[in-house]
């Protein structure tokens, strides 16, 4: 039971991780080999744009996980 909470707050962590690089547009983020290929194709202003609906999404999964594992939600 305790890895699905690890796992849970690694999306959350990977998420608010990738929110916050995309709001203050961090350079060593957008640079990095991995990131390369989406600014390369869509520029950098569409790239922030995209990690940080990717970043919303992997928080709320991580959420909503947390919840259904509580019961919450069904």
């Amino acid at each position: 039971m305790i890895t699905h909470y690890i796992i849970q707050a690694i999306f959350v962590l990977v998420g608010l991780l990738t929110l916050l690089a995309s709001l203050f547009n961090w350079d060593w983020f957008f640079t990095a080999r991995n990131t390369q290929f989406i600014v390369a194709n869509t520029g950098r202003k569409r790239a922030r744009l995209f990690y940080a609906a990717l970043g919303c999404l992997m928080i709320a999964t991580g959420v909503y996980f947390f919840l259904s594992l509580q019961g919450m939600v069904k």
